[in-house]
């Protein structure tokens, strides 16, 4: 006989950008009682709230979210220190006879929850500012050509244009002698919960596309500019730090500096928000246990309660069966 799962519900709410996930999140929170924990490597940094499309002031009033605004933007954020910090919000929002309903688009660390991570080395900023130092010189797509001669697994898993990631697969190989894609192998932990998946998934881009551009106008409208601006003052920032490869603001110190002018960066950075969604509903369509639901069709809301509450009328079942 098989034995139930007497572990607690959780809800991913996963979707690629300007889906309309936060504005989901939000009202399953109202009518269910859910508590929300962002999964967004973007909404992590205090002062990026217009740029990143963060929930304003009066929705996290509402409807609080855990996980915004615990790092300064000059400060490194992992997917380690993710798991940790997702596992220990949620385990005080069980705690407290409550439903946890992690919200965002950031693949990476919704996989770090689920599946674990491998015991790598930690970073290591003098190789960091030296792999920088080589990517300002030689460019980021010389970097991933020196990792597919070394780890060509995890070359094909990486964009050339992806320096973070280019930059942590070589700097975990020159600290351990091992491949990141040897290392990351097997590296499964069970998730102490049982997990309804829901993606948000478009069947075709062009009303998400129109929506990206509509949402980046009215960023510039609400003083994008102005917050980056304001961020460059306040602290020594780079292109190459973590928080500024988030998209639209590379673009946007690149305009400032007079590289582009507006148009182009208007064009850039919708074009590299694209981008992401095209990357993030690649990742989602890899989710094959993951429920999907079509954005922009009727009665969205209503199907995706349906979904919630029957699993957790199920999970409820299965710890009382």
């Amino acid at each position: 006989m098989r034995r139930a799962d007497s572990r607690p519900s959780a809800i991913f709410l996963m979707g690629p950008t300007a889906s309309g996930k936060t504005d989901l999140a939000c009202a399953l929170a109202a009518r269910r009682g859910f508590e929300l924990v962002s999964v967004d490597s973007a909404l992590v940094y205090r002062g990026m709230d217009i740029g990143t499309a963060k929930p304003d002031e009066a929705t996290r009033a509402r409807h609080p979210h855990r996980l915004i605004d615990i790092r300064e933007p000059d400060e490194p954020y992992s997917a380690a220190e993710f798991r940790a910090d997702a596992l220990r919000e949620m385990a005080a929002i069980t705690a407290a006879g409550r439903v946890p309903l992690l919200v965002g688009g950031t693949g990476l660390y919704f996989r770090a929850l689920e599946r674990g991570l491998s015991d790598l080395p930690a970073a290591d900023p003098g190789l960091r500012a030296e792999f920088d130092a080589q990517a300002r010189e030689h460019g980021w797509e010389y970097l991933h050509a020196r990792l597919r001669g070394l780890d060509p697994v995890a070359a094909t898993r990486i964009r050339p244009g992806d320096g973070q990631r280019i930059q942590r697969a070589l700097e975990v190989i020159t600290l351990s002698g091992r491949a990141l894609s040897a290392q990351q192998t097997g590296a499964h932990e069970r998730l102490p919960y049982r997990v309804l998946k829901l993606a948000l998934l478009p069947s075709g881009r062009g009303l998400l596309h129109a929506r990206i551009a509509q949402r980046f106008d009215a960023m510039l409208a609400a003083g994008f500019l102005d917050e980056v601006r304001a961020l460059l003052r306040s602290r020594v920032l780079s292109p190459e730090l973590p928080a500024m490869r988030a998209v639209g603001y590379r673009q946007a110190i690149e305009h400032l500096d007079g590289v582009t002018d507006a148009a182009t960066f208007r064009d850039r950075a919708i074009f590299a928000t694209r981008q992401l969604a095209k990357r993030q509903i690649t990742w989602l369509r890899s989710e094959h246990d993951a429920r999907a639901f079509e954005p922009d069709a009727p009665g969205l809301a209503a199907a995706v309660e349906a979904a919630v509450v029957d699993f957790i009328g199920r999970t409820a079942m299965a710890r009382h069966g």
